[in-house]
């Protein structure tokens, strides 16, 4: 699995620690009920401190996922029955893990991307058009685009005319956002892969503006195919680029002849 950690603030021991314990909890190694393992017990076999592992069981009873019980200890919530999705970063600070991620988005974005093309008006279409002609200006400017697309794809959302779309397709950005300015930083650096970016912005649009579903939903899915390929490129290439800087450094390469 390749490390994130180019892109993130590094993870806190009591952030892995309650990773694990969630994890844990989830593939039913722990069950709801179960009294969690003593303070001293988790000290000697995650050989953290004890405020590590106090923050982390802190972390997972603000969740739901953990409970006190006065003068008895720590358990294992019972199951909720409208337990809120949680997705926890410390669990999702590897390259693979945002990838899986994207996967998820590909299959919302398609089928968001279908049904606007189906049930959006003609005010909405043109809205879609604006939208993604705005990310080429933004970008002609100077600038990222970066909050020109994310208005772009929460337009195709909302004219889905079903209101989970955005929901879930803005719970599911903040976890990608790191990757997702490796990627920018990579477009600019890359014609090739600017040019990418717009003719797939363009050709969805234009599925949706023409009320063509299929052809839609086929654009949605291209292009966050697409967008998993660049950022691992992407990343790839923040890693190279300091191993190559060491190597010239090493071998006098890198100095003023």
């Amino acid at each position: 699995m390749s490390d994130l950690g180019v892109l993130q603030p590094p993870v806190r021991l009591s952030d892995r620690l309650a990773a694990v314990l969630q994890a844990a909890i989830e593939c039913g190694e722990l069950s709801p009920g179960d009294a969690l393992p003593t303070e001293a017990k988790l000290v000697q076999q995650y050989g953290v401190s004890r405020t590590v592992v106090r923050e982390a069981i802190s972390r997972l009873k603000s969740t739901g996922l953990l409970v006190s019980r006065q003068g008895s200890g720590v358990y294992v919530a019972l199951a909720a029955a409208n337990r809120p999705l949680l997705l926890d970063p410390a669990l999702l600070g590897t390259s693979d893990a945002v990838i899986e991620v994207l996967e998820v988005r590909r299959a919302l974005e398609s089928e968001a991307a279908g049904l606007a093309a189906e049930r959006a008006d003609a005010a909405t279409r043109r809205a879609i058009l604006d939208a993604c002609e705005a990310i080429d200006a933004a970008v002609d400017a100077g600038g990222d685009g970066v909050a020109e697309d994310v208005a772009f794809h929460r337009r195709i959302a909302d004219a889905s005319g079903n209101p989970q779309f955005g929901r879930l397709l803005g719970f599911l950005d903040q976890y990608v956002r790191a990757a997702v300015a490796v990627t920018r930083a990579n477009e600019a650096r890359r014609d090739d892969f600017a040019q990418q970016v717009r003719d797939e912005h363009r050709e969805l649009a234009r599925a949706i503006f023409e009320g063509d579903a299929a052809r839609a939903r086929a654009a949605a899915a291209t292009h966050m195919h697409n967008a998993a390929r660049r950022i691992r490129e992407g990343i790839q290439a923040r890693r190279v680029r300091p191993r190559a800087a060491r190597r010239a450094a090493a071998t006098g390469s890198g100095t003023n002849a």
